[in-house]
């Protein structure tokens, strides 16, 4: 099977121990990762070859970052090294009606200073099959952005699917620029798009037709997301499937959980899973996707369950500590088939 090769940013994760405070906290536990290469991990975790393109400095913790991937069967050979410093993100684990929070260092990070012309996308691109990004990158800074377009038109022009999850984050669109003109000119480019309402409302504009949303509560009903996927694809005629997750937050620790996926006539729904005690919801979104890829490709033809197989990843993903999803093909099926139980296994 010819390679998925996902592009962005892994980062120093920094968490005060448990549910502290970061007033309360006089160490920090460590775990690295990143929207795009939790997605890499999951696909590496699945049995399926990956590759995590990024630009990390050339020092110890740039070491250390690309150790965690190669520890999880994630290939970094077209990894490239330049810059000072290892982007960082402090993460203050919240509970019951007490929000998490996140605070980021990533600034003048050794991805945040990327430009065009440093990888060599036509060699990465030489033995694959799929290209996913995330609307993190763009977001970085403006030469990630002119990183990402790139990429996409090499790999648009190759031949390879590409797949965006949106990711609309207000914290990192800093440098001057609105998110909608750069989005929109990346986006055209995918087969696969992911995102919720917030994020096609917040990149372009685009809003569910005729229905009061609200993100507080009760998840976001399926059929109102059709409104948004038919405006997607009538905003990105590439796109041959807009996929969104469906959370319902009734507190930190207690959310639904679904997804709906569309494929220009028909609306597939998953089941709602009820995660009443969440370890660490941090990934969720990168684990849905890397769940996707996996099912697109593993199960072609079958969406319902290329979406179900997404659901019940990201559903598992919920109960690990760290950015990634560190669960098996064999579990992820245990879910879908209805078992929830939680036995051990002996």
């Amino acid at each position: 099977m010819k390679k998925i090769v996902t592009f962005g940013e892994i980062m120093l994760r920094l968490s005060p121990p448990g549910f502290l405070r970061f007033s309360q906290a006089n160490h920090f536990d460590v775990v690295y990762g990143g929207g795009e290469s939790n997605v890499a991990v999951s696909l590496a975790n699945y049995g399926l070859p990956v590759d995590f393109v990024t630009r990390l400095p050339d020092n110890d913790l740039g070491q250390c970052a690309r150790m965690e991937l190669r520890k999880r069967g994630v290939g970094t050979d077209q990894i490239i090294f330049g810059g000072d410093r290892l982007g960082i993100y402090f993460l203050e684990t919240g509970a019951v009606s007490r929000g998490s929070k996140v605070v980021y260092d990533r600034a003048h990070s050794a991805m945040a200073e990327i430009g065009p012309g440093m990888v060599d996308w036509e060699a990465v691109f030489a033995d694959a099959q799929w290209f996913h990004w995330t609307g993190i990158t763009p977001a970085i800074s403006q030469g990630a952005a002119d990183a990402c377009l790139e990429a996409v038109q090499v790999a648009s022009r190759m031949g390879i699917t590409i797949s965006t999850d949106l990711n609309y984050r207000a914290k990192l669109w800093k440098y001057g620029v609105a998110s909608e003109g750069i989005m929109s000119e990346l986006t055209a480019y995918c087969d696969i798009i992911l995102g919720n309402e917030e994020d096609a409302e917040k990149h372009f504009g685009i809003k569910p037709e005729g229905l009061d949303v609200t993100r507080h509560g009760d998840a976001v009903q399926a059929e109102a997301f059709r409104s948004v996927c038919t405006q997607m694809m009538a905003r990105f005629p590439k796109a041959k499937k807009v996929i969104t997750t469906l959370r319902g937050s009734l507190s930190a620790s207690h959310n639904t959980w679904a997804g709906v996926l569309y494929d220009g006539e028909t609306l597939y729904s998953s089941r709602q899973y009820q995660i009443t005690h969440i370890v660490d919801r941090v990934g969720g979104g990168d684990s849905f996707m890397g769940g996707l890829i996996y099912g697109l490709l593993t199960y072609p033809g079958n969406d319902q369950k290329a979406l179900d197989f997404a659901v019940a990843a990201s559903c598992l993903k919920h109960t690990i500590v760290g950015d990634a999803n560190l669960v098996t093909v064999a579990e992820v099926e245990k879910l879908m088939g209805g078992d929830a139980s939680g036995r051990v296994v002996r």
